[in-house]
């Protein structure tokens, strides 16, 4: 909704996650925390498909707390990775990781990102294989938005205040099944 505390970005996520899966869109994410969470959490309330990319093997779920979403992903929606199954977390795998969110999505959508942040690095990958990257604008006193404000400024993302707008920009209200990635 417009109208949704443009402070709230996991309520963001959760709300345009829901809205997409009614819409009849998978949504991919990398099961984190905050953003990621909320997105998955949001397509699995409404009864949509979820994927979840992982930075280790998919039977190394990670962030460890959030085990039991991950295996509720993998029963109702997809998880993924380019690891193969044993290996665990390293930190240049979560680079490998956003560039295939990136990679299976039909659009990258951002609706928190820091400065630097592994967020930024999907919307680089997005962006450099000629898919849609849409930002959602946010304070300008919270950290969590400048990566945000910085994309719309440079050109490198569309700004977006709603899901519908997501779906009007890329003229995605067709009922097909496809994916948008919520790094």
């Amino acid at each position: 909704s417009r109208h949704q505390d443009a402070a709230d970005g996991p309520g963001v996520a959760r709300g345009w996650a829901a809205h997409f899966a009614g819409e009849r869109w998978s949504v991919v994410s990398g099961g984190a925390f905050g953003i990621d969470a909320a997105a998955h959490r949001g397509v699995l309330a409404a009864g949509g498909v979820t994927i979840c990319v992982l930075a280790g093997g998919v039977d190394m779920p990670y962030p460890r707390a959030h085990d039991a979403l991950i295996a509720r992903i993998a029963d109702e929606g997809l998880v993924i990775s380019e690891s193969p199954p044993g290996e665990s977390v390293r930190r240049q795998r979560f680079l490998s990781r956003n560039r295939v969110i990136a990679a299976v999505s039909r659009a990258t959508v951002v609706i928190e990102a820091a400065a630097r942040s592994g967020t930024i690095a999907t919307a680089r990958a997005a962006g450099a294989m000629n898919r849609p990257v849409l930002a959602v604008p946010g304070p300008v006193t919270s950290p969590a938005s400048t990566g945000c404000h910085r994309m719309i400024r440079d050109g490198d993302a569309i700004l977006v205040e709603s899901a519908q707008d997501v779906l009007d920009l890329l003229d995605l209200t067709s009922g097909r099944h496809d994916t948008g990635a919520f790094p």
